[in-house]
């Protein structure tokens, strides 16, 4: 499975920083690629939220 379904359920913090945050790590991605795509089959969105979600990713919002 491509997302990790019980973290995305139990996500209580604004997903609105969620979705902007995947959308930059997916840009991220994009530009320098990651060990994950392949396992992926190249979906970057789903690998980007499952980063994210999972806490291999840390993201942080700037004022």
């Amino acid at each position: 499975m491509i997302l990790p379904l019980d973290p995305l359920i139990g996500y209580e913090d604004n997903v609105y920083e969620l979705t902007c945050a995947a959308i930059r790590r997916a840009y991220q991605i994009t530009v320098t690629g990651d060990e994950e795509i392949e396992d992926n089959h190249g979906k970057v969105v789903s690998t980007a939220i499952k980063q994210i979600l999972t806490r291999k990713v840390v993201f942080r919002l700037e004022e």
